[in-house]
């Protein structure tokens, strides 16, 4: 009896080890599953100020110390390009050009001789659309236009600094993608009105992002760039950095690119605004420190971009694009 009754209590605390194992497996597997953790908050972290190291600026030096690259390695000009294959690939695709200009106060002056220039030189046989930005709506002349290309005056305010109108200008152009070029044109470019062009100006100027190199500085060293060299400046530029000095009297690309592009510039400029700077060439140097870090994929020589008060030396074997003459003095009073 006694052989009996233990081996019925073996095989009780075999069946009921084997049901406890079941069930802790199931409840550790459901634990896995649906629990969550509950952590008692800790008032001491909260309440703590964390003393961090100050911020130091971070200049990449070492990434950026390479040879200035030569123009005549990089430069769209004359020779560098089959204007006839250009024409055969660029043709069929119905493209639109936008080009904007800025014509404010006695720069409305310079409105005819831009667009009768630009009709008989600029994107012959594409369509153009031209964005006039003036505050005289009235001073536009009458200029007769082409086939498919179209002039569209836009009001904007008159500031009383020209500093003021060219800080604004980013701002304007950013609007204006956003408003209605993004709908009606496929390249865009920013050029200024004070300028004619003089010779032919094609499709090879076309890419998602265009740049110009300066006339003033397309040979000579990058220390001697007029860059904005302040460090409280977001346009500021190291000794060290840069390719070209580009201008900002041109730019262009494809609509989107460029709008990335402006409001970029636009949001640099207000950063400067609001610590009371202004970068010493205005928009330019916000441009010339946008494309260090965004570099153009397309690079205009100075043939496209020349000041008419220099010589022009015998590596410019064309001059399609340059200023007029013009008192300054009196454009800005």
């Amino acid at each position: 009896m006694t052989g009996r009754r233990r081996a019925l209590g073996l095989a009780f605390f075999l069946l009921a080890g084997t049901c406890l194992w079941v069930l802790c497996k199931y409840v550790k597997d459901w634990l896995l599953v649906y629990y969550v953790p509950y952590y008692l908050p800790c008032p001491e972290f909260f309440n703590m100020k964390l003393p961090f190291r100050q911020e130091k600026l971070f200049q990449p030096v070492a990434q950026l110390q390479y040879p200035q690259p030569k123009l005549l390695e990089r430069g769209i000009s004359e020779g560098t390009f089959n204007p006839e294959l250009l024409k055969n690939m660029y043709q069929p695709l119905n493209l639109t050009i936008g080009v904007t200009v800025f014509a404010v106060g006695k720069y409305t002056c310079f409105i005819q001789p831009f667009l009768e220039s630009a009709e008989e030189f600029f994107m012959r046989g594409y369509q153009v659309h031209y964005y006039l930005f003036t505050n005289d709506p009235a001073a536009v002349p009458r200029v007769p236009l082409g086939p498919g290309r179209l002039l569209s005056t836009i009001p904007i305010q008159r500031y009383s600094q020209w500093e003021e109108i060219s800080m604004r200008r980013m701002e304007t152009i950013n609007r204006h993608i956003a408003k209605r070029a993004h709908k009606e044109v496929d390249y865009l470019f920013c050029v200024d009105v004070d300028m004619v062009f003089r010779n032919t100006w094609g499709p090879e100027t076309l890419g998602d992002l265009v740049a110009a190199i300066h006339p003033g500085y397309f040979a000579v060293p990058r220390q001697q760039f007029p860059y904005e060299r302040r460090q409280v400046s977001s346009a500021f530029v190291a000794d060290s950095e840069g390719d070209f000095y580009y201008s900002g009297a041109l730019f262009g690309g494809r609509v989107a690119r460029v709008y990335e592009f402006t409001r970029a510039c636009h949001m640099a400029i207000l950063a400067d605004k609001a610590n009371s700077i202004m970068a010493v060439w205005q928009e330019e140097s916000h441009l010339n420190h946008y494309f260090i870090w965004h570099k153009p994929s397309k690079l205009l020589s100075p043939e496209y971009l020349w000041d008419d008060r220099k010589p022009q030396p015998q590596s410019l074997k064309v001059i399609r694009f340059s200023s007029v003459e013009k008192d300054n003095n009196w454009l800005r009073s």
